[in-house]
Order: C-alpha cells, then sequence, then structure tokens
C-alpha cells in the first residue's frame, strides 16, 4: 500500500541518521527545531490554553454537554496549526543546514563518500535556500487562507479538521522532498507534478510527518529524520527527474 510504503521512508530516514558520517550534519538541523518547538510548546502552553476556556464560555447553552468534546478538537486542531507553523518557520531557518543534509545522506545512499563541506560552501546554498523556502511559503499561504475562509461558512466548516488534516500531509511532503529535488535542480513546479504522480506515496509520507510532530519529545527530532527520509524516498522514487527536466 503506497500509504504504508510512504510512511516507511520515516523509518528508513531515522536509520540513517544512526549512520556515523552522518550525524555530523544534523547537530544544526536539530538544534534549530528544538529552539522553536521549545518556544512553540511555550506560546501552546501560556496563550491558547486561555483562549480556547474564553471560546467555550461563549458556546449555546444547548451545546454545554459536549463543552469537553469542543474543547479538545479545538485545542488539538490549534496544537497542530501551532506545531505546522513553527515547523514551517524552523525550516525556513534551517533550510541551508536541511539541504546539506539531503545532500550528504543522497552522497550516502549512492555510494559516493561523504564529503566535508567548508563554511564557504554552506554559505553559498543560502541564497538559493531562501528562495526556494519562499517559493514554498507563496505556494501554502494562499491555501492556508483558503481553508480559514472555509472554516467560517456554515456547513462547510464541518470538513475543515479533515481537509487540514489532508493538507498537512501534503505540504509536509512538499516541504521535505523539496530538499533533494532542489539539490538536483528540480524547479519547483516539476517537484509537485512529480509528487502529485504518486499522490498516496507522498500524503503517507507527509501524514507520517504530521503526526510525528504532534507526539512530545519526538517532534524535536522530527526534521532531521523527515529530511533523511525525503532523500531515501528522492534517490528510490525520483532519481532521473534532474535529467528530464533538463
Amino acid at each position: 500500500m503506497q500509504i504504508l510504503k510512504g510512511f516507511g521512508y520515516l523509518i528508513e530516514g531515522a536509520k540513517l541518521l544512526m549512520q556515523p558520517q552522518l550525524r555530523v550534519f544534523v547537530f544544526l538541523p536539530l538544534l534549530v527545531n528544538v529552539i522553536m518547538f521549545t518556544i512553540g510548546l511555550g506560546l501552546l502552553m501560556s496563550y491558547v490554553s486561555g483562549w480556547m476556556d474564553g471560546f467555550v464560555v461563549w458556546l449555546p447553552s444547548w451545546l454545554s454537554g459536549i463543552t469537553w468534546f469542543l474543547w479538545t478538537l479545538f485545542f488539538g486542531l490549534f496544537a497542530m496549526a501551532v506545531f505546522w507553523g513553527f515547523n514551517l518557520l524552523a525550516n525556513f531557518i534551517a533550510a541551508p543546514f536541511n539541504g546539506l543534509l539531503a545532500e550528504k545522506v543522497e552522497q550516502h545512499l549512492t555510494g559516493l563518500s561523504v564529503k566535508p563541506t567548508t563554511v564557504g560552501d554552506l554559505m553559498a546554498t543560502i541564497p538559493r535556500a531562501i528562495g526556494r523556502e519562499i517559493s514554498k511559503l507563496s505556494y501554502y499561504l494562499p491555501r492556508v487562507v483558503m481553508l480559514l475562509i472555509i472554516s467560517f461558512i456554515p456547513g462547510l466548516n464541518v470538513v475543515v479538521p479533515w481537509l487540514w488534516l489532508l493538507f498537512g500531509a501534503w505540504m509536509m511532503a512538499i516541504q521535505y522532498v523539496d530538499y533533494p529535488m532542489d539539490n538536483n535542480g528540480v524547479k519547483f513546479r516539476h517537484m509537485k507534478q512529480a509528487l502529485a504522480q504518486e499522490r498516496l506515496l507522498h500524503l503517507g509520507f507527509g501524514g507520517g510527518v504530521s503526526l510525528l510532530l504532534m507526539v512530545p519529545l519526538v517532534n524535536f527530532f522530527v526534521m532531521p529524520i523527515a529530511v533523511a527520509g525525503a532523500t531515501a524516498l528522492y534517490v528510490s522514487e525520483h532519481a532521473g527527474l534532474d535529467k528530464i527536466h533538463h
């Protein structure tokens, strides 16, 4: 089943990070992720709980019997939004390091020696990495706004939680598979087309990332695991795509 196969690449990513020659390239993405998720968790605990209590107070009396359910549902959605948002921000900051990690994982998987990287090499990748992250944001944000609008439309808003789950999985697939794609010169629009051709596979991968983001402590390690897993997915499923589009 393609969904399970996609999730399996995350497991492979975790195993890859155990390789001694790759561990050194994990530290900086991991550090950025820990800092950003600590901030996100602090925000969630400090503000969201209070916002939800205020929201529940204004619910009609006939909904009082399921207040606990609504509180849990909306808190979960808020938590998901916070963690996704801070994950995107962390990826924006760590993009050059994630691209470097993807490059080293690909070298390992293809049998090449994992070459050392100088500070100059890393600095040279920063403009390209930031430009690619801006392309991702320009893709995500209009769709986020559309989902927010739908959430206020009676009748349609009942499907919003499921749309968020699907969109979150798709968003995470694009976010991470793009690192090896970008390293190999695949344009952003061609990358999206390639993912769409095997949608269930990539939804399985992205859904796994979204799920792990909700697991305390594990979410600190999601970024490097997802980068390594996405690179394994690229090597197995998309190798040669760069040649097709050149």
